[in-house]
């Protein structure tokens, strides 16, 4: 006998989850049948703070599906739930609190794709926080939603790397692209009632919170892995930079070079011989081949992507044509926010 479709009330608000959408109206809809999505209200944003759509509505809208937009997830929402006859709810980056009526409206529960190994990086930004964190792996974790943020019993993962130079819109990409497979296990699972749940180990639980443009300060005088680590961690946003000739200076990737007897390369070698023995951290101590060169608390940070006030983000090579710093200059520092709590 052939499995009916379930049926999938989608709740999102971000592009991350885009991949996975496209996969359950396309190869998936053999297992999964999309009936609904909820998603934020539509708000003002960008320089004019004109109102636009958010990504998954417009997904939604060009594919004739039901989209709903409710402040807060009340009765009328799990009313509309049960209507919809859904099997499962689920739910990537929504940006709600969900309430025990509303998780226990579906059939089959509600369930949620988190961008961590749970329970590690719990919270509001465990992509950019796992990079920042100096991460050399994270996952996207398929959980049993339940009442208390990002704890719920865990059924499986799906792991990805995270490269020397990966930003966080390089890992976002690869979690987005993780979710399909994971999903794709989860929902055969469920529609045989087989998928099993284990829960968290919550004395490990680490949590992360919702980024400010503040936490883009730098401290030079922190090792130089740690700087690399933020800087890429933070981009695209809330964005790393520090003020060059008197101009904020976005900062789009970096490296770290923690012991400068492995540096390479004439240039590199030359910067650090004519630095002297202990530079000042956020001394800018020349430039090689593949960034601008600055001395931190230890090692070497490698600037590898800049960015002038209303320009383009250019690798260093670029930049440095047209803003130079000469070796020398002090970049000025500022202290770190936690990014854990």
């Amino acid at each position: 006998m052939t499995q009916e479709p379930l049926r999938i009330v989608f709740l999102g608000s971000d592009a991350i989850a885009l991949p996975l959408l496209g996969w359950l109206a396309g190869e998936g809809a053999a297992q999964a049948r999309l009936v609904a999505v909820f998603t934020q209200p539509d708000r003002p944003s960008g320089r004019g703070q004109r109102v636009h759509q958010n990504p998954i509505k417009e997904w939604a809208i060009e594919r004739g599906l039901p989209v709903f937009q409710p402040e807060r997830l009340g009765a009328d929402a799990v009313a509309g739930v049960s209507g919809l006859e859904a099997d499962v709810a689920l739910v990537v980056a929504y940006g709600h609190i969900l309430g025990n009526a509303f998780i226990t409206a579906p059939r089959l529960g509600t369930w949620n794709l988190h961008a961590s190994l749970l329970p590690k990086y719990r919270g509001a930004s465990p992509i950019q926080t796992a990079v920042a964190s100096g991460e050399s792996e994270t996952g996207m974790t398929f959980m049993r939603i339940v009442p208390e943020l990002d704890a719920g019993p865990v059924a499986d993962v799906e792991r990805v790397e995270i490269g020397p130079l990966d930003t966080a819109a390089e890992v976002e990409a690869k979690l987005a692209a993780a979710s399909v497979p994971l999903v794709a296990r989860a929902l055969s699972k469920l529609a045989a009632d087989a998928l099993a749940c284990a829960p968290q180990e919550h004395s490990l639980a680490t949590f992360c919170r919702r980024l400010a443009k503040e936490d883009g300060a730098l401290d030079f005088g922190s090792p130089a892995a740690v700087l690399a680590a933020r800087i890429n961690g933070l981009f695209p946003w809330p964005g790393c930079s520090v003020e060059i000739h008197g101009q904020q200076v976005r900062l789009g990737l970096a490296d770290a070079i923690e012991d400068v007897r492995t540096g390479s390369g004439p240039e590199f070698c030359t910067a650090v011989q004519n630095s002297g023995p202990d530079p000042i951290p956020g001394t800018v101590l020349g430039a090689d081949a593949e960034g601008l060169l600055v001395a931190a608390g230890a090692g070497v940070l490698r600037l590898r992507r800049l960015q002038r006030p209303g320009g383009r983000m250019l690798s260093a090579a670029e930049f440095l044509r047209g803003f130079p710093v000469n070796r020398g200059t002090l970049l000025p520092s500022r202290p770190m926010t936690a990014l854990l709590r």
